[in-house]
């Protein structure tokens, strides 16, 4: 495929172009099939860098399609007008190419743990928390997605203490997975309504925290030190502290050198649940490695907020307006209803839009 010097410049179209055609002989072998996380991965990247080539060869086509028709205007002025149209579009795929060539997020495909966390507010953060589980529930559920309740700690009114959820997409999501939409979440979120407690009709400030990073499926470089472990085991509970499970099965691991600790409850076994943790585990210290090594490279990196103050919040939920505002982006809409019901896209895409428009002009 023919492409322009100032496109060899760019990052890797050459190269994108023949893995593209190498993962296209991989994934027609039967043999990789049988290693389901091996097929999984492959998919993943086959989806991840298909718009950019099916771009390139529209382009391409585009180009010898301008070509020609520019050499036939010399004799039928019918041409003319035909040049004109490709160029126009030659342009348009140009700058498409453009956009898709800019380097993304390697994670932007993967699967997610994300963790809400109560903060100031006590039983109304509680609640809180437990309307923002929900809220990514059902947005999970509107995109096709899987999500899984790893544990949690409930409060006495019916809300959570904190709570651990995994979110997974769909293979064919490609580029466009869980991380890619649900990434900007993480952070303080606070929240203006009268609490269920609140006897007097007042409006109350309370924030609740949210945690989200990619889902490592292989171990990669994060090796985890058994000696580093520290792992209890305890009864399951349900809404209220009840017991649900007869025998000591949930599992709760904490990482000594970090402090992380990892807790997993919904599996039928210890060894289950324990295993589960681990998979949480080496996500937390990925995501924590990764954000060492971005923080080295860039002093400004935006992060998520590592503690639950009201005074660094990401987003405000203001119930008695039905508005959200999430402050990054000066984004505001009065659908606070449809949001915390799963309507998260024109809010997420304002995000997108503006990460993007980021890195383009970075």
């Amino acid at each position: 495929m023919a492409v322009t010097s100032s496109e060899q410049g760019a990052p890797g179209l050459n190269a994108l172009l023949t893995e593209y055609t190498d993962l296209e002989t991989r994934l027609a072998d039967p043999a990789v099939h049988a290693d389901a996380a091996t097929a999984r991965s492959l998919g993943r990247r086959y989806a991840q860098i298909g718009p950019i080539v099916r771009t390139a060869r529209e382009l391409n086509t585009v180009r010898d399609d301008l070509a020609t028709a520019r050499e036939l205007s010399a004799e039928d002025a019918a041409f003319a007008a035909e040049a004109e149209e490709l160029s126009g579009r030659a342009d348009e795929l140009e700058r498409k190419l453009a956009e898709l060539l800019v380097p993304r997020d390697p994670h932007d495909g993967d699967d997610v743990v994300l963790e809400v966390k109560a903060g100031a507010g006590g039983e109304e953060s509680a609640l809180f928390a437990g309307d923002l589980l929900r809220m990514y529930q059902r947005y999970a559920e509107r995109r096709g997605w899987k999500t899984e309740m790893l544990g949690g700690t409930d409060s006495d009114l019916g809300g959570f203490k904190d709570v651990t959820l995994s979110i997974r997409g769909r293979p064919s999501d490609g580029v466009d997975g869980v991380w890619s939409r649900l990434k900007y979440e993480g952070g303080v979120h606070r929240v203006q309504r009268v609490p269920v407690t609140e006897s007097q009709g007042r409006i109350h400030t309370s924030a609740a925290g949210v945690l989200v990073y990619p889902e490592v499926e292989e171990a990669g470089d994060i090796e985890i030190d058994e000696k580093d472990l520290r792992v209890d085991v305890y009864r399951s509970s349900g809404h209220g502290g009840q017991s649900v499970n007869t025998t000591d099965s949930a599992v709760r691991l904490t990482h000594i050198p970090t402090g992380i600790v990892v807790t997993c409850q919904n599996e039928r076994s210890q060894l289950q649940n324990r295993a589960r943790a681990m998979e949480v585990l080496r996500s937390r210290l990925q995501a924590l490695a990764d954000e060492q090594r971005a923080a080295a490279a860039s002093a400004d990196r935006r992060s998520q907020v590592r503690t639950v103050d009201r005074s660094e919040r990401i987003r405000t939920y203001n119930f008695p307006e039905n508005r959200i505002s999430d402050h990054r982006v000066n984004y505001k809409a009065h659908n606070l209803d449809g949001v915390l019901d799963g309507d998260l896209d024109d809010m997420l895409d304002a995000l997108v839009a503006a990460d993007r428009a980021d890195s383009i002009s970075s």
